[in-house]
C-alpha cells in the first residue's frame, strides 16, 4: 500500500479546511419571492406566512398544494414558514392550565436544560405524554388537529412520531446561541465530524422542528431567530459552532412576532436560536415539537399503551360520530407508532399484499373498525409488543 493514491474523495468534511464563510453568506443572501409560494398570505423577513382556513373547507387537492409548498420551503427554500391560527385559542388556553399544573407539580425537582439553568425558565419534558395522562380531553382536542398532521406529513410522510417539550421563558430570559437541531445538532463537534458528509446532509430529512405559540410573542419577547436558507449549507453541522459563523448569525438573523395559536415550522438544519425576552411582563411560552420520521429516532420515548388507555373512549366516540375524519386519522397518527420495525419476523411475518406487519397505528385503525373496547385494543397492542421481541 506504500505510495498508494486513492482517487476516491474522503467521505468526511475535511478537518484541515474550514467551511467557507463567504459561500455561506452568498447562500443566505437569497430573497424569498412571493411568486414562488402563491398560497402564502404574505412574506415577512423572508419567511412565508400562511393563514389557515378551517381544514374541512379545503378539498384534498388544495391541501396537497399547500403541502407541496411547505415541503419545498423546508428543502430548498427559506427553510421556515409560519401558519397562523394553527390551533384555536380556547384549546391553547385550556392546555395552558394543564401545563401550569404540571410545572407546579414538578417545581421541587426542576432542573436546568440546554436552554437555561434551573429556576430561570420553566420546562416540561415530554409534554406530549404528560398532557395526555393529565387531561385526555384537552390532549385530544390539541393533537387531533388535522393541520398538525398535514404539516408533519408534508415533510415526513404519514408514519411520523410526535414528541413535545414546553418551554416558558420569563422576562429577562437570555437568548440562545445560533445552532442546528436534533439529530446531529445534539452531538459534540468531534462526534459530528465522524459522520460522513452524506449522513450530515440526510439527517435534516428525518425531523421536523416546530413550535406552537402558547402566548402572544411580540418581537421584544424573543420569538425564535432564523437564518433563512442556511439549511442548504452542507457543512452546517460542522460550521455552526465556529465564531465567525456565530457572528454572521447574530448580524443577519430574522424573526417574526407570533400570536397565541400560531405555529412556526422549520428544517432542523436551519441556523436558529431562541431570542432574548426583553419585556417586563411577557412570559413567552411555546410547545416545542420534534416530529420524527419513521426512519429516525425520536428525542424522547413515548409509550402508546397508557395514552391509548386514556384516550380510546373518546376516539371511539369520534369515530362513531365522524367516521374516518381528518381529526380521527390525526389522533391515530399521534397516539401510535406508524412504523412496524424492528420486529420479530418469525412471530410477525409480512402481511399479504405488503412487506410490513401491523404497526401500532394499524392496530388502532383495526380496533376502531372492529369495535374493540379499551381492554381489547390494549390487549392487541400488548400482544403485538410481545410478539415483536427477539
Amino acid at each position: 500500500m506504500n505510495g498508494f493514491h486513492n482517487p476516491i474523495p474522503s467521505r468526511h468534511f475535511p478537518k484541515d479546511t474550514p467551511p467557507s464563510l463567504s459561500d455561506f453568506k452568498i447562500l443566505c443572501s437569497k430573497t424569498t419571492q412571493s411568486k414562488e409560494y402563491p398560497l402564502a398570505s404574505s412574506i415577512q423577513s423572508n419567511i412565508p406566512i400562511y393563514t389557515l382556513p378551517p381544514f374541512s373547507s379545503l378539498p384534498p387537492s388544495q391541501i396537497s398544494a399547500l403541502q407541496d409548498e411547505w415541503h419545498q420551503i423546508l428543502l430548498s427554500g427559506p427553510g421556515v414558514f409560519v401558519t397562523k391560527a394553527t390551533l384555536p385559542k380556547p384549546t391553547i388556553t385550556l392546555t395552558n392550565t394543564i401545563y401550569t399544573s404540571i410545572i407546579a407539580s414538578e417545581l421541587a425537582t426542576a432542573k436546568g436544560d440546554h436552554f437555561s439553568s434551573a429556576g430561570n425558565n420553566s420546562r416540561i419534558w415530554n409534554s406530549f405524554s404528560k398532557h395526555a395522562l393529565a387531561d385526555p380531553p384537552s390532549f385530544i382536542a390539541y393533537y387531533s388537529s388535522p393541520w398538525l398532521s398535514a404539516i408533519s406529513s408534508a415533510w415526513l410522510g404519514p408514519a411520523y412520531r410526535i414528541t413535545a417539550q414546553v418551554n416558558l421563558v420569563r422576562p429577562g430570559g437570555a437568548a440562545q446561541v445560533g445552532h442546528r437541531d436534533y439529530h446531529l445538532g445534539f452531538q459534540t463537534a468531534e462526534a459530528t465530524a465522524a459522520y460522513p458528509k452524506v449522513t450530515q446532509i440526510a439527517t435534516q430529512l428525518l425531523t421536523l422542528q416546530g413550535a406552537v405559540a402558547h402566548s402572544d410573542m411580540p418581537l421584544a419577547s424573543g420569538p425564535t431567530r432564523f437564518l433563512p436558507f442556511s439549511q442548504m449549507f452542507e457543512a452546517g453541522y460542522v460550521a455552526y459552532r465556529m465564531p465567525e459563523f456565530q457572528e454572521f448569525f447574530q448580524e443577519s438573523f430574522v424573526s417574526v412576532p407570533l400570536e397565541m395559536g400560531d405555529g412556526v415550522w422549520f428544517n432542523p438544519a436551519l441556523f436558529h436560536a431562541a431570542g432574548e425576552n426583553t419585556t417586563t411582563d411577557v412570559e413567552r411560552c411555546a410547545n416545542l415539537l420534534q416530529v420524527s420520521s419513521a426512519f429516525g429516532r425520536t428525542m424522547e420515548s413515548v409509550d402508546a399503551v397508557p395514552l391509548v388507555e386514556k384516550c380510546w373512549g373518546r376516539l371511539v366516540e369520534m369515530f362513531k360520530e365522524e367516521g374516518w375524519s381528518a381529526e380521527v386519522e390525526a389522533l391515530v397518527r399521534a397516539l401510535g407508532d406508524g412504523y412496524s420495525f424492528p420486529t420479530n419476523l418469525d412471530r410477525r411475518p409480512p402481511q399479504p399484499g405488503g412487506m410490513a406487519p401491523e404497526s401500532e397505528q394499524d392496530v388502532l385503525r383495526r380496533g376502531l373498525r372492529d369495535g374493540l373496547d379499551v381492554k381489547g385494543v390494549l390487549r392487541e397492542l400488548e400482544t403485538m409488543r410481545e410478539e415483536s421481541k427477539a
